[in-house]
């Protein structure tokens, strides 16, 4: 598994388009930096949306799942999901995909398995609060929007939702 952020990869190099997409939870502290990292390159560096750190109380929480993706070798996004309560309602949030690997199915594949792990651990419903331009690309993967859009974390945002299925 290479970092994106090692100058010593050369990312288009090492992804083409039969690439393999891949998403698992990240396992160590340091595939968990990872997440952090690639969250912090696009919601604080690229983004604007934090001013300093995008990291709250659910990192630290050890009920907080961290799924890494990697397309080929390389590591290029996350997603962290988390129960909300004891009634089977999950959160899923900071989705982050590193730009240069957005044009693939990664962001795709993260929101799948987020979806696909909380109902595997007993969800019945998954939240997500998406930035508004985002809304469409998450209707195409099953989920509904809840009322009008409205700010989060200064940005316009579009609550969604997500029935689960234990079954999948």
């Amino acid at each position: 598994m290479l970092s994106p952020f090692d100058p010593r990869v050369d990312i288009a190099a090492l992804v083409g388009a039969d690439a393999e997409v891949a998403c698992r939870f990240a396992a160590t502290d340091g595939e968990k930096k990872l997440c952090a990292r690639i969250r912090h390159s696009v919601f604080v560096e690229e983004q604007g949306i934090f001013a300093s750190s995008d990291r709250d109380e659910h990192d630290d929480d050890p009920g907080t799942s961290h799924i890494l993706g990697t397309v080929g070798s390389v590591v290029g996004g996350t997603v962290r999901i988390y129960r909300l309560g004891p009634l089977g309602l999950w959160r899923g949030d900071r989705l982050a995909v590193l730009p240069q690997l957005r044009q693939l199915v990664l962001g795709k594949r993260l929101v799948q398995r987020a979806v696909q792990s909380a109902g595997a651990l007993g969800g019945t419903e998954m939240h997500a609060y998406v930035q508004v331009p985002n809304t469409p690309f998450f209707v195409r993967l099953g989920w509904d929007p809840v009322g009008e859009p409205a700010p989060y974390h200064g940005v316009p945002h579009q609550k969604m939702s997500i029935r689960l299925s234990s079954a999948e």
